[in-house]
């Protein structure tokens, strides 16, 4: 990646252009999406010994054909590419027992680490097989029961989740149970980026949300930046649903009722006393945003004042500004805003991550 530097972006923010340029998406899909971790799957969903299972890395955006083949017993899958080496077709179509890979186009045959077997019509070939003839295999990092992986990635995965994992180091996450029954997937008419920008600044919350204004306290509301990620701090507005904290906690003696982080470019992980919501923005086009909604129960009777009923019903109030902000963009006499300093200073660490990494300064102020 070029080491190029871009403009300093404290004035104002992303242009409307920005938002409704295909180019610009479309370059981002290789510039961002491609360079990050990207969550693929939970140990739930993990083939069993003997087995391989397809999956697709980013649905609807990277569409990355994958493969996940069982490790041994008690230990993670590894990850390949799901892509014969020989005419790009898709080599496992559904998950089965397996003890190699063969592609049913033209026979080629794989081993389950990826390495090239054999291939009909290939015995008089020179040079042949090369490194490009075997299948591509990929890191999967894996943070409680959850694996992820990266097709290039521009930086390492302790430095996305390592503040998470020191702050909630308390948290048995290997005793998150998904619950479908409360997952659900939303289709929004935006682009996925107003949809994250929605979710990184407090500043609307009084003015959106009433029962999320009822339960914090937004006088204590502030933004902790890391290094490719933020924290918000959800403090209770009473005694109610918080979170037991542990001595060695640097919340301790503090109501927190949630935990709202944000790993870049697209996860946000919200913890609260009962389990985990955990959402990932996934781009279907310029102007359209499929947000995936799983839910991970560690205590059901902590369910109170704040349930996956509410977190519905503040997605619903979410995704009405987001429309609102996506016709407004359309305008052209709005060109660009100026960041609420002490709201909106994820918003702004969000825009400077995507302008390094997308190696251009996207036409900001």
């Amino acid at each position: 990646m070029s080491e190029k530097r871009v403009a300093p972006i404290e004035k104002r923010t992303l242009p409307a252009t920005f938002y409704r340029s295909r180019r610009l998406y479309e370059h981002s899909l290789d510039a961002i999406f491609a360079r990050t971790w990207q969550w693929l799957t939970d140990s739930g969903s993990y083939p069993e010994e003997g087995a391989v299972a397809p999956v697709t890395l980013l649905p609807g955006a990277l569409n990355e054909p994958l493969l996940l083949v069982a490790g041994a017993r008690g230990e993670s899958p590894s990850c390949l590419s799901n892509v014969c080496t020989h005419r790009g077709a898709i080599l496992v179509e559904h998950g089965c027992q397996a003890k190699s890979l063969r592609c049913r186009y033209h026979g080629r045959r794989f081993s389950l680490d990826g390495s090239y077997q054999s291939a009909p019509g290939f015995e008089e070939s020179v040079n042949f097989p090369q490194k490009q003839d075997h299948l591509s295999s990929l890191k999967l990092e894996h943070w409680g029961p959850f694996a992820f992986a990266s097709l290039d990635p521009a930086f390492a995965f302790s430095e996305l989740m390592g503040h998470m994992s020191e702050r909630l180091s308390f948290l048995d996450l290997d005793r998150l149970v998904f619950k479908p029954e409360l997952s659900n997937d939303y289709d929004i008419n935006a682009h996925w980026a107003l949809y994250v920008d929605n979710y990184l600044e407090g500043l609307h919350i009084p003015f959106v949300h009433p029962s999320l204004t009822s339960v914090l306290d937004l006088k204590s509301y502030r933004t902790e930046l890391f290094q490719y990620g933020n924290l918000q701090l959800g403090v209770a507005a009473g005694k109610g649903d918080c979170f037991d904290l542990p001595p060695h906690s640097q919340d301790y003696g503090q109501e927190i009722g949630a935990y709202y982080y944000w790993l870049f470019p697209n996860m946000m992980f919200n913890f609260y006393p009962w389990g985990l919501s955990l959402n990932i923005v996934s781009p279907q086009g310029h102007d359209r945003t499929r947000v995936h909604f799983r839910t991970y129960v560690l205590d059901e009777t902590r369910m109170g004042s704040y349930s996956p009923a509410d977190i519905k019903q503040t997605e619903m109030e979410d995704e009405d500004v987001v429309h609102l902000v996506q016709k407004g963009i359309q305008s052209r006499l709005y060109q660009s805003g100026r960041y609420a300093p002490t709201w909106e200073q994820g918003v702004q660490q969000f825009h400077q991550l995507m302008a390094r990494l997308m190696d251009t300064e996207l036409g900001i102020d």
